[in-house]
């Protein structure tokens, strides 16, 4: 009795459900409202073949790199002092590479072949952080006695003495500073260890550590 009962309850149920769609379904709706002109959204999406032929014309790769006072900066700013940057460059005098270093200079810190290190981006900077570190150690009371004084009107800095070194040797610079830049050194072009401490001063050298005995490995 109570199954019959239930049954029935769903059929009216499912007769009144079918009625009420099929009369909604039969009325109206004004859609008048809701229209929008029709210019408004025509427009052109453009194929692939467009969109390539309309592009603009690359002008070539722009690079912005920001070193500022780090010792990537120092190495990079005295590389293109020494070279424009260029890893194969010999000058006149038989400089070799980014950093423009003498043959002798080389078998000191362990590179013996020039044709292998002008032919050996990676060998070149090893070889300037070794010679660099080198220095640093033969200047270390110079480094602890005169950085942040003056002399020859240019402040003393530690970036500025181990540039200084790279161009004229640590002996020379030792000199320079001791005699309170009275005695001075000039490259085959001219450039002087008074020029080097100011060009190169303020860059951050903690990187460097002094080794007496730095070689290329």
């Amino acid at each position: 009795m109570i199954r019959n009962i239930l049954l029935s309850f769903a059929t009216i149920a499912l007769l009144v459900f079918t009625f009420s769609g099929s009369k909604v379904a039969k009325s109206k709706v004004n859609l008048a409202h809701y229209k929008i002109q029709e210019t408004t959204y025509n427009y052109h999406v453009p194929n692939k073949a467009e969109a390539i032929a309309t592009e603009a014309p690359i002008q070539g790769q722009v690079f912005s790199l920001y070193l500022g006072k780090t010792y990537v900066g120092f190495k990079e700013a005295l590389g293109f002092k020494e070279s424009r940057g260029s890893y194969t460059v010999i000058n006149q005098y038989g400089y070799l590479g980014k950093y423009q270093f003498a043959a002798s200079t080389l078998t000191i810190i362990g590179v013996y072949s020039p044709n292998t290190f002008i032919n050996d981006s990676k060998l070149q900077e090893k070889a300037f952080l070794a010679h660099t570190s080198r220095n640093k150690w033969i200047l270390r009371r110079d480094i602890k006695r005169y950085v942040g004084k003056t002399i020859g009107g240019i402040k003393v800095t530690e970036s500025g003495i181990l540039a200084a070194a790279h161009l004229a040797g640590a002996g020379n610079v030792k000199k320079y500073l001791r005699s309170g830049g009275t005695i001075g050194f000039q490259d085959a072009f001219g450039t002087s260890i008074r020029y080097y401490l100011k060009r190169f001063s303020g860059y951050d050298t903690s990187l460097v550590k002094p080794n007496k005995k730095a070689r290329v490995i």
